[in-house]
This record gives C-alpha cells, sequence and structure tokens, in this order.
C-alpha cells in the first residue's frame, strides 16, 4: 500500500504562535525587569560584545536569575511556559488541521523552529502537538540546573533545522546526517510539502529556503499591531513569503483557508506524480 504524503508545518514561536517574547511570560517579571528593561540589556550586550543577540538573551537570563537566586532548572522553565499567551484559535488549530489532512488522505505533522528556549517551549499548553521542537537549550548539571549555553539558534541556524525535518532527524546537535546526499524521491519530506510560519525578518532565510524548493512561505502578523502588518506586506513585496495572513488560528480564518489550499495542491500533485509512474 502506498504511503501517504506527509506535509509538514513548520513554525518559528515568538510573534507567530504567541504574541510575545516567550521570556516575557513569566521569567522578566520573576527577576523584576520590564521586558523593555531586559531586552534593552540584552541589545546592550550585543551591540557592546558585537556578540550573538541570542547567546546575549541566554547570558541575560543567566546572570538575572542568578542575581535574584532562582536557579535556572528545567522545572523551572517549563513552569515558566505555561503562562505564554497564544494567539486566537491556537490550542486547537492542530487537531483541525489534522482532520483536514486525514480527510484528505495526508498526514498532517507540525514543527517548531524557534530561537527562543525549547525547555519554556516544552512548558506551554501546546507542547504535545508538536513532532519535534528544535530551538535553543542549555546545558544542566546533573540535578537539572542551567550551567552554559547548549545550542543558541539564531535566524541562519534555523535553516538547518529544515533540511533535518526533510530527512527525518531530531537529533540538534547532529552535523553528519544533515549534510549527507540524500535523492529528492527518498526524503521523508520534500521541501514542496512544507508550510513555514514565521513573522519578521529573522525567519526570511527559512522562507527563501522553503520557497526556493517549491515549498509555502507564510507571513504572520498580529492582528492589533499595523507595524507587524507593515513587516508581512514587505515580506510580500519582496517575495519572501507566498501568502501573509493575520495571527488567527479559528476556524474561519484566512490562515486555515491557506492550509487547506495548500494541502489540497499537495494531495493533488501527489496523486498526479502515482499516475505518472504508471507503467
Amino acid at each position: 500500500m502506498s504511503k501517504k504524503p506527509i506535509v509538514a508545518l513548520i513554525y518559528d514561536f515568538d510573534g507567530t504562535l504567541s504574541p510575545g517574547n516567550m521570556q516575557e511570560f513569566g521569567f522578566i517579571q520573576a527577576v523584576g525587569k520590564t521586558k523593555e528593561e531586559f531586552w534593552k540589556m540584552s541589545d546592550g550586550i550585543a551591540v557592546g560584545q558585537d556578540a550573538s543577540n541570542v547567546l546575549a538573551y541566554m547570558k541575560l537570563m543567566f546572570d538575572e536569575a542568578r542575581q535574584a537566586g532562582i536557579p535556572l532548572r528545567r522545572s523551572k522553565f517549563k513552569e515558566f511556559g505555561k503562562h505564554i499567551e497564544l494567539f486566537d484559535g491556537v490550542e486547537k488549530w492542530f487537531g483541525m488541521v489534522n482532520a483536514y489532512g486525514r480527510q484528505k488522505g495526508v498526514q498532517v505533522e507540525h514543527y517548531i523552529n524557534s530561537s527562543g528556549l525549547k525547555e519554556i517551549i516544552e512548558g506551554s499548553p501546546i507542547a504535545k502537538e508538536f513532532k519535534h521542537i528544535y530551538a535553543g537549550t542549555f546545558i544542566y548539571s546533573p540535578d537539572g540546573v542551567a550551567e552554559w549555553p547548549g545550542i543558541a539558534v539564531d535566524h541562519t541556524a534555523k535553516t538547518q533545522f529544515l533540511f533535518k525535518i526533510s530527512k527525518g532527524i531530531t537529533s540538534q546537535h547532529d552535523s553528519k546526517m544533515v549534510n549527507s546526499s540524500i535523492a529528492d524521491d527518498k526524503k521523508r519530506i520534500p521541501f514542496s510539502n512544507m508550510i513555514y510560519f514565521g513573522d519578521g525578518e529573522t525567519d526570511i532565510p527559512c522562507m527563501k529556503i522553503v520557497g526556493m524548493f517549491g515549498g509555502n512561505p507564510v507571513a504572520v502578523y498580529d492582528p492589533e499591531s499595523p507595524k507587524k502588518k507593515a513587516v508581512a506586506q514587505k515580506l510580500k513585496r519582496q517575495g519572501r513569503v507566498n501568502f501573509i495572513t493575520p495571527a488567527i488560528y479559528t476556524p474561519d480564518s484566512r490562515t486555515f483557508s491557506i492550509v487547506k489550499g495548500i494541502i489540497d495542491r499537495i494531495k493533488a500533485d501527489d496523486d498526479l506524480r502515482r499516475l505518472a509512474c504508471f507503467k
């Protein structure tokens, strides 16, 4: 029996599924800062040291938690994750898309590709919906206390995870299998079967790669932010994305209409390929 085609929905997290940065829903408050103060300090480290923005915020989290007497444990990060706010419809979105995929004869999988922290996302109400979460992590002591950055994911590093998803690799540290040559028809998920959701310019490398190989990059924006909408419109004008949509994930949303249309096309293309292979 022929396998069903797999459709991968790949999401940035902050600004895409959630209206804010994940550190803003518990951690920043716990260390006695406002979000404006925290990000100004983080940017100051990055600019002053000519350093990675991601490593700068990870260092600041480490330093501020130590100063506040808060041990950065895996369990504590997951506790912060429980308080993450989500855009309208997100919690029911995954089951809704999965059901549509089954109806159309495709297998749907969901992935996170984020510059945020995996441990916080794992504590969120939607963590169980993802096949895998690719994101930054800390290195932990035997008793679970963060000691050092383990993986820092910036906007270009995120592109490697697209190739890992395509090849079915879940290891974040792997650098051998991801660079191995695999024929397109042997890849678990071809790029043409990917839908990438992002909200800003840091997603451009991923959007570019997905679109270049026949996939479907989508820019979402906070419906309450004209500035965010302008960014999405700019991405569309520049040809970075195929679609833009408000970050609303309800059954009657434009977002769901776009995804249904893409699933329909992927299924039709797969049917035609199978017909063409008949001997």
